[in-house]
């Protein structure tokens, strides 16, 4: 039987990447116990309101068809998060409701290139964003950074990266995995670059409430970027819900226009009692939000205290996010060799860093997503693995 190309084009981009977490689930549920630091899935409560909000909905029957695009007011709710956030005017024209960040960026990608294009995206990435840019035909085109610089996108590396097809700069900020929140100063070089090149930027924001004591910067939120710029979230992290699966593109009213005839044909319309949940997550303040964030920063810093002073394995402190990049190349050992023996050894299951792409190489990523002793606990058995096959190749 004859299958599309595009079942082709996505083999190997998905479980793949995912086997040392999949094979600790399976150990996980035979018995074995296993500390998770594999997989960003908030640990802590959502909002109560939000959950409230979604309850009384359902029991008031809002289980009927919506809008494509989204309900008006759940479109005004976002649409005044993002004013509010960069105080740029955001419109209800200039939003479209999705079913988690997911289908935003797979809906945004398919909207602006196909076949014969390249996207630039820096490299470590999201697992996923090697398989959103095949479905769509368009080459991948990784954008190298450094561990040394915090794994911060520069605009030398994107303009050094950018060939003739370049279409889009798929961005992430805060980071995931490498928790790297880029500044003004930093979004502005790379964004003129892209001026330069006429390059649409579609930025994965769904941990910009998630930043540590920096602030949070998008290129939809700077003048000059605005007509060329996407921006991607959810309510998956920042609210803790990702199974509520609502999220949001915002950009300029011709790309919305465009997006949504791409977006109904995967899915006609979020659930209506979630668009009732999301107005009420993002119209109000939840103290459970700061809560989250709170957490996080505290977790990070017990990682980073634990490991600190070793000369095998090393982290820095993200600037935002839920993950930690964890440097293990001083054992030799790539990530996914170094996360097999931690799995089968030590018992811990972490995201080797290869899973995100070649600059991933030699690294761990971590997840903020267990309470700060079993963390340490956790990491302390990396810090020993990790010393004794330092201690194994001196000898």
């Amino acid at each position: 039987m004859k299958y599309a190309s595009i079942s082709d084009r996505l083999d190997g981009l998905g479980a793949a990447k995912w086997a040392v977490h999949i094979a600790g689930k399976q150990r996980g549920a035979a018995g074995a116990d296993l500390i998770f630091l594999s997989i960003g899935e908030p640990d802590l409560p959502p909002p109560a309101a939000v959950v409230e909000q979604a309850i009384t909905s359902l029991r008031n029957g809002r289980t009927k068809y919506t809008s494509g695009r989204g309900e008006a007011a759940t479109l005004d709710a976002i649409a005044g998060h993002i004013t509010r956030r960069g105080g740029l005017s955001t419109g209800r024209d200039n939003v479209t409701c999705t079913s988690g960040t997911q289908h935003a960026l797979y809906a945004s990608i398919n909207t602006l290139v196909e076949s014969g294009d390249d996207v630039l995206v820096p490299d470590p990435y999201y697992a996923t964003y090697e398989a959103v840019v095949a479905a769509s035909g368009a080459g991948f085109v990784p954008v190298p950074t450094l561990p040394e610089e915090g794994f911060h996108l520069t605009a030398g590396a994107l303009e050094a990266a950018i060939t003739p097809r370049s279409r889009v700069l798929l961005m992430n900020t805060p980071g995931n995995p490498t928790g790297a929140v880029l500044t003004v100063d930093e979004i502005d070089a790379i964004g003129e670059v892209c001026e330069r090149h006429d390059l649409w930027i579609v930025c994965d924001e769904v941990y910009a409430d998630l930043t540590f004591d920096v602030p949070f910067a998008s290129p939809f939120d700077r003048p000059q970027l605005r007509e060329r710029s996407v921006s991607v979230a959810s309510i998956s992290k920042s609210h803790a819900l990702p199974g509520f699966r609502s999220g949001w593109a915002a950009g300029p009213e011709e790309f919305i226009r465009r997006l949504t005839l791409v977006s109904e044909t995967m899915l006609f319309g979020i659930q209506p009692f979630l668009c009732d949940a999301v107005v009420v997550a993002l119209s109000q303040q939840h103290p459970e939000v700061a809560h989250q964030r709170n957490v996080f920063r505290e977790r990070a810093q017990a990682m980073v205290a634990t490991l600190a002073g070793s000369d095998a394995v090393s982290v820095h402190m993200p600037e935002g996010g839920m993950f930690v990049m964890a440097d293990i190349r001083p054992t030799g050992l790539s990530g996914l060799e170094f996360a097999w023996r931690l799995l089968d050894e030590c018992g811990v299951v972490v995201m080797p860093g290869e899973s995100f792409g070649s600059r991933g190489a030699g690294h761990l990523r971590l997840a903020l997503t267990v309470e700060a002793d079993v963390m340490s606990e956790a990491c302390r058995r990396i810090r020993e693995l990790a010393e004794q096959l330092v201690a194994e190749r001196v000898a």
